[in-house]
């Protein structure tokens, strides 16, 4: 038995003209509100409150490093007796698409802004520390049940997006296709069920990969999407028993798995030729919300598995992802691998043709060729001028390989040596194009520090026999497979007999992929921004944290002098939201 709390806050940061987050396209923004967005809060404690720890599930596109420090702020500033920290206090997201944007520091992430905000950013914080805190208020003893089910393979839940390079991983021995796509991802739903000592619910949270894209990039409304509707399902489910029940319905391993179900001819192209279970998406949201719903429900009322130890314990560390030299041991005997810093591909910003495409065709040709020429020019002038940074251009391009560089983020360059506002395309094109030269001009761009984050926390929770491990990538199918082998053979020692993979959490910098996914350079691998051995760095470094964390507290060594990027009020001030005309014309009219 440990004390449990749970808590709810309200994020739903709205402004009538602004940029949804999930499609990163200034054309996709806030009209109205379709549903509230929520943060729930999960504390666990031990009865003699020598340990806790507390997961928050945020109904958010993805979390930044400046959501994590400004709760952290607002704690030790306001509740300094609840002494959280970065290792015992994990933010994640379950990924909606409708979501705001402009809460992150770093300038890439709010191009659909655009700009960062002030006032999401900090509705969105003090929503999270409204959860936290009354998740505090409401510990009690209780009990928690864990519980696993699979969905059938005829519930239309699920499917691989990417089943081409899903097909080239040695671990798929049968082949699939479009049609039997349903059958190349994780089917399965893990629950935590929290039981209070007197008998009544109190809440849970599930994890289970399926995209929270069911709304594509014309529904112009900020909205929780199917995993927000499971949510309130569920939570609805349990109104008699407890109202106050909180339930969580957190993301699993869907960097490849998406919840659109038909092909259609007809679709106009701005939403992609794939719909969901029906024409009208907000319907097909709600269905697939549903179906999770109904998952969740019968593995409650099923018999579980009784979490009897009362171990309570955390651990993180922060990592710089761009220059990590990775072990044999993780590469399968290969020698020399490596990461780089962060660079998204042409086939990233062409988007994902399942889920929300990008930039228009026509522009991601365009944009290959002066990839492709940059490239080529980089290397000869390394080349030409050798030493130090011949080797780290020749060190980029062989973790990078075959991608096709749009974004070099970590050495903040658009497709070569461009500057932002120099680019070889007109605004009129297209409206990202356009929001990147306006904060270009405003000088949003020239911060030292990379435009997307490079270092970045790994983090492991312990509660009872379950280890919960964050990271802040979306992975793929078979990816997941690998790095869940990875941490439950490290963590045995530590008595962790479940492993809960929880992606997207404490800070974002696009997919992991398997090397082999990586080499097609679909959407997915060319936003796996450190390189081709991005998943082997992720599973040698999970390992070196595992190898601390079974260790007696005292005797653990994670500092490792590497610390998050720090961003002055004057560089922020530079990348202020820059209200778009149609924001200002929206405004007008209410």
């Amino acid at each position: 038995m440990l004390f449990i709390g749970t808590g709810k806050g309200d994020i739903t940061a709205f402004f009538k003209g602004g940029g949804l987050l999930g499609y990163g396209l200034p054309q996709h923004y806030m009209e109205d509100i379709a549903t509230p967005l929520y943060s729930r809060a999960y504390i666990f404690e031990q009865l003699d409150k020598s340990q806790k720890v507390c997961l928050v599930n945020c109904e958010l596109g993805f979390i930044t490093p400046s959501l994590k420090q400004g709760v952290l702020d607002y704690l030790k500033k306001h509740h300094a007796d609840l002494q959280y920290n970065t290792s015992n206090l994990l933010l994640s997201a379950q990924h909606t698409h409708c979501g705001p944007s402009g809460y992150s520091y770093h300038v890439l992430f709010n191009m659909s802004t655009p700009g960062f905000h002030q006032g999401i950013y900090d509705k969105i914080v003090n929503g999270i520390v409204e959860s936290i805190v009354e998740a505090e208020k409401n510990k009690q003893k209780a009990n928690i049940q864990l519980g696993k089910s699979t969905f059938a393979p005829d519930i239309p839940v699920s499917f691989n997006r990417t089943i081409e390079a899903y097909n080239t991983n040695p671990e798929v021995t049968t082949k699939l296709s479009y049609e039997t796509r349903h059958l190349g991802v994780d089917r399965e739903m893990t629950l935590l069920h929290f039981i209070a000592e007197n008998g009544q619910p109190l809440g849970s949270i599930n994890w289970f990969a399926v995209h929270t894209s069911n709304l594509p990039n014309n529904f112009y409304k900020i909205c929780s999407d199917n995993k927000g509707f499971a949510a309130t399902y569920l939570e609805e489910n349990f109104k008699k028993e407890n109202p106050n029940y909180i339930a969580a319905f957190a993301q699993g391993a869907c960097g490849d798995v998406s919840a659109r179900v038909k092909y259609n001819k007809k679709l106009p192209a701005q939403r992609g030729k794939w719909e969901g279970y029906f024409p009208d998406d907000l319907k097909s949201s709600k269905f697939n919300g549903n179906l999770q719903f109904e998952k969740a429900k019968e593995i409650i009322t099923q018999k579980n598995t009784p979490i009897t130890s009362e171990t309570i314990d955390s651990i993180s560390v922060y990592i710089d992802f761009s220059n990590i030299d990775i072990s044999t041991k993780f590469t399968n005997g290969t020698a020399g691998c490596v990461t780089s810093p962060s660079c998204m591909g042409v086939a990233f910003l062409e988007g994902s043709i399942m889920d929300g495409p990008g930039l228009p065709l026509f522009l991601g040709k365009f944009a290959r060729k002066l990839a492709q020429h940059a490239r080529n020019s980089e290397l000869k002038l390394a080349t030409k001028n050798g030493g130090e940074y011949e080797q780290f251009i020749l060190r980029k391009n062989k973790a990078q390989a075959v991608k096709d560089i749009g974004v070099d983020s970590g050495e903040r360059k658009f497709l070569g040596n461009l500057a932002p506002e120099k680019i070889p395309l007109p605004g009129f094109v297209d409206e990202t194009i356009l929001n990147i030269k306006k904060l270009s001009k405003q000088g949003a761009f020239e911060s030292p520090n990379p435009w997307t984050p490079q270092v970045l926390t790994l983090q492991i929770l312990q509660v009872g026999s379950i280890g919960i491990c964050a990271f802040p990538f979306e992975i793929t199918t078979v990816a997941s497979w690998r790095l869940k082998k990875t941490l439950e053979d490290a963590l045995k020692p530590k008595g962790i007999a479940f492993v809960i993979l929880a992606p997207y959490s404490n800070e974002y910098n696009g997919y992991i992929t398997t090397t082999e996914e990586y080499q097609l350079q679909m959407y997915e691998a060319g936003h796996n921004v450190f390189g081709q051995w991005s998943l082997n760095a992720l599973q040698q470094k999970f390992a070196e944290l595992s190898e601390e964390f079974v260790k007696a507290k005292e005797d653990r060594n994670i500092e490792n002098g590497v610390h998050p990027e720090v961003f002055t009020e004057s560089e922020l001030k530079k990348q202020t939201y820059i209200p778009s005309k149609r924001a200002i014309k929206l405004n007008k009219t209410t």
